[in-house]
């Protein structure tokens, strides 16, 4: 007893009775003050940097792609005409390498044009064809692809040496605006394109991650069909996570118990498996000895020593288990009472089912917000255009000083410098804006990351002040508020916006902290040696437990200040001596709830992947043509849509759940140190958890002078 007693002692004093409380406090002031009004001057900062983006920006350097006179492609004079042509798509390749390409908005060193449709047939300037004049070969043959202003009668060969006219078309198919050629295209036989099998896989590289016009065809076609029969999937995870959490009050008990016995079976015939191959590889005397040490993984599974390994680790996880359910029965059960008084909460309090609903509306803000501002702050520099020919090499271009600024609407003409134009090169870095780029986006992530940890933490705050405000009724009928879950979100926004801050920002940094590891890590992965990269490995292991660590801490730090009103240093740390002083049953009543829960996402989206598996593959026969599968191109799209949509939903339940839990866990160790079951003191807990603790209640639930 003494032991056990310098224990508690050592993680704080038990929690004292206090005849004033009952529930969570009404008459409270507002925490943390100061992270309050920095989390609001850094909202303010960050709408300023929004405001900036949005005035300096140009979005339009993305979403349209820009010819060689700098002329975007869709819009303006260029309206009709929404694809760029590209006259030597194999520069592209020739020139540099495909990610560079991409960071420069797919710019190639080729003279680029807007036109109102891309190539459907291949087609090369034949030789008889230089004499003639370029409205004969091009225009009368409905072959727009010269550059504006390109004359009637320029002769062919001079059009093609100054580059204002295409040498050769491919077939080609838009994709992000721009026409690139098939896959089974032929390049043609021309000066400068080579045919090697290494620019080939580069062009089928670029093709296979930008031509997906006919795909999304396809997969639009699809989503027409059978939209409304993934609402119907998604209707039915909606009833199924619904109906798991609200029978959790009848089948909680039996459900836990047939899944342990589950894992146990598992475990169990994992331990035969193991004895019945190590028995054979005995037998036949394979041993490592005989082997010796091999990189090739798959070979150890011939030795008996890789068998006796697994056969004993088994083993000593069925013992634990064992042992645990023989020596913890009383926390399962208290475990299970609190699952199923969590059901009956949720049951009483519909409305919180449906506010991740709100979470998610609130998170997509912020997201849709930041990639926005990042947009804009991306394309805030104007395009940088200079002199480029293909051949700078020649005689005749040397006295041309190539990478040049220039005009690209006033292009060089009659130039001795075969094929000089003005194109682009990249977007300017000399403005105020431009120069504090990094930072802004820096300071953007931040707010990204601040915001969607705020509000997570916002939804939990309030969440754990509807379910606490269930526990501490008496009487459920009459002590419950009207509308529990507004009057704990008012109450939340009013006081503790500056708490949740505060616990945001803490997680914050930590996220930042590994964002910027893995990103150093990704950079100097070719560099590293073995030991460099242990160390990395361990850095990233300490960062990833301590974020786990600080959101445990931060979800118990919430709901002590929804229930007491306290800042949140006080909260974290009153709920974290709570937990040590019952740390056995946090375990006990994590994994139970972990296990309960994972079985419960599993047959919400498995009920669900297995339905719609049938049903779109047409499996399911007399259904009538009302509920006759649609005509899909794949039919896998719809079923992935289906399971991911599930998850989605099960998974916005579920946390619900967990977050009841959790309050109600932290207010029953509360009721367990506060009150004594007497007529002045009596127990807040249900009948349930009284049995099972051998515990009562000198007076009814209703009696008046439990409430004095």
């Amino acid at each position: 007893m003494g032991g056990k007693q310098d224990r508690d002692e050592a993680y704080g004093k038990p929690a004292k009775y206090d005849p004033s409380f009952r529930g969570p406090i009404k008459n409270r002031s507002c925490t943390d003050i100061v992270c309050c009004i920095l989390f609001l001057l850094f909202i303010l900062g960050y709408i300023v940097v929004g405001i900036v983006a949005w005035v300096y920006g140009d979005p339009r350097q993305v979403l349209y792609p820009r010819n060689s006179t700098g002329a975007y492609c869709g819009v303006g004079a260029n309206k009709d005409k929404p694809y760029l042509l590209y006259f030597n798509i194999f520069s592209c390749v020739l020139a540099t390498n495909i990610i560079t390409v991409a960071e420069n908005g797919l710019q190639c060193p080729t003279p680029q044009v807007c036109v109102s449709s891309c190539p459907e047939v291949a087609w090369t300037v034949e030789v008889n064809q230089f004499s003639q004049k370029v409205g004969e070969v091009f225009y009368t043959a409905n072959r727009n692809f010269c550059l504006p202003g390109v004359p009637w009668d320029m002769p062919v060969i001079q059009s093609l040496q100054q580059e204002l006219c295409p040498s050769f078309l491919l077939p080609s198919a838009p994709a992000l605006g721009r026409c690139l050629p098939l896959l089974n295209s032929t390049p043609p036989e021309l000066p400068g394109i080579s045919s090697n099998t290494s620019i080939s896989q580069g062009i089928s590289g670029l093709l296979d991650s930008l031509n997906a016009r006919d795909i999304s065809v396809k997969i639009f076609e699809d989503f027409a069909q059978s939209w409304y029969w993934i609402l119907v999937a998604l209707g039915v995870a909606l009833v199924l996570s619904l109906l798991f959490i609200l029978l959790l009050r009848l089948v909680a008990g039996p459900l836990v118990l047939v899944l342990i016995l589950g894992v146990l079976g598992v475990l169990a015939y994992g331990i035969y498996h193991c004895w019945m191959e190590y028995r054979v590889l005995r037998d036949k005397g394979a041993s490592i000895t005989q082997q010796g040490i091999t990189t090739n993984l798959s070979a150890y599974r011939n030795v008996q020593e890789t068998w006796l390994v697994a056969l004993i680790v088994l083993a000593v996880l069925e013992g634990i288990l064992l042992l645990m359910l023989i020596f913890l029965r009383q926390r399962i059960r208290i475990a299970i009472a609190l699952l199923k008084e969590a059901s009956k909460a949720v049951g009483h309090m519909m409305s919180t089912m449906f506010y991740p609903l709100v979470t998610f509306v609130l998170l997509l803000i912020c997201i849709v917000y930041w990639a926005m501002t990042a947009l804009y702050l991306a394309t805030s520099g104007q395009p940088q255009y200079v002199l480029w020919a293909p051949n700078a090499s020649l005689p005749s271009c040397e006295k041309v000083q190539m990478n040049t600024s220039c005009n690209p609407m006033a292009q060089p003409v009659n130039s001795s410098c075969p094929g000089l134009m003005c194109i682009f090169q990249s977007y300017s870095s000399t403005g105020l804006v431009q120069r504090s780029l990094f930072n802004l986006q820096i300071y953007g992530v931040l707010g990204l990351f601040w915001t969607l940890n705020w509000v997570l933490a916002l939804g939990q705050c309030v969440l754990a002040g509807a379910f606490a405000s269930f526990y501490w009724a008496l009487d459920k009928r009459r002590d419950i508020p009207t509308f529990p879950l507004i009057s704990a979100f008012i109450r939340t926004l009013r006081y503790h916006t500056g708490s949740l801050a505060f616990g945001a920002l803490i997680l914050t940094l930590v996220q930042i902290a590994r964002v910027v590891l893995e990103y150093t890590d990704n950079k100097l992965r070719g560099a590293q040696n073995p030991v460099a990269r242990c160390i990395m490995c361990c850095f990233k292991c300490c960062l990833w437990c301590l974020e786990k660590f600080i959101k445990f801490l931060n979800r118990n730090a919430y709901i002590m200040i929804a229930i007491y009103g306290k800042n949140f240093c006080v909260s974290a740390k009153n709920a974290f001596m709570l937990l040590m002083r019952n740390i056995v049953r946090v375990v006990v009543l994590d994994k139970v709830t972990d296990l309960l829960l994972f079985f419960g996402k599993l047959l919400v989206v498995g009920g669900v992947g297995v339905l719609s598996f049938f049903f779109f593959t047409g499996r399911i026969q007399g259904l009538g043509t009302v509920f006759e599968s649609p005509s899909l191109n794949y039919y896998w799209l719809p079923i992935m849509v289906s399971i991911l949509g599930a998850y989605v939903i099960a998974n916005g339940f579920f946390s619900v759940f967990g977050m009841c839990v959790d309050t109600l866990f932290l207010c029953f160790l509360e009721d367990l140190e506060r009150n004594d079951g007497s007529l002045d003191r009596p127990y807040y807990m249900p009948t349930a958890l009284l049995k099972i603790l051998g515990k009562k209640n000198e007076a009814l639930p209703g009696d008046k002078k439990r409430k004095k």
